[in-house]
């Protein structure tokens, strides 16, 4: 599509050969598609068809020093900022698009323990029963300080 800003062009890494886990080189990257913020992700992209999902707050990443290791791996990614990002009331349609139309598995709502962060799982529950299939959604709370899981719940 000539019109289609490149960063927004749809890209399906997963096709690519995995290199082993080799803790003592340089870490592959856990990411397997393009965009992955939320206003530009569409449902119907493959990589979304039927796979677990992720979506962290914008700090997240930054936050957990494995996030890739232990938190991206094997699931597609969607990020957004509760705090920030302008007309979320689409990314509540996004999620009942991701459940219903994608057939998603999962989705875990990845937030930091800040108050604003606690908006991505509002919009994540809303997103959910506004979907006419039901899915399991999990909220993780990363802490400020130290980068560590906080917690886990089932929502």
């Amino acid at each position: 599509m000539s019109d289609c800003c490149p960063g927004s062009k749809t890209m399906d890494f997963s096709e690519k050969d995995e290199q082993g886990d080799d803790e003592t080189g340089a870490r592959q990257s856990q990411l397997k598609q393009w965009p992955i913020q939320l206003h530009l992700v569409s449902p119907q992209a493959p990589y979304f068809q039927e796979k677990d999902i992720l979506l962290a707050a914008d700090c997240v990443p930054f936050t957990l020093a494995d996030f890739h290791k232990d938190h991206l791996k094997g699931k597609s990614l969607a990020i957004g900022c509760p705090k920030l990002d302008s007309d979320q009331e689409v990314y509540v349609d996004k999620i009942a698009a991701l459940i219903d139309d994608s057939k998603i598995n999962t989705l875990t709502v990845m937030i930091m323990q800040v108050p604003c962060c606690m908006g991505l799982s509002q919009i994540a529950k809303s997103g959910a029963e506004k979907a006419t299939r039901k899915i399991p959604v999990k909220q993780v709370v990363v802490g400020v300080e130290g980068g560590k899981v906080l917690s886990e719940e089932w929502l």
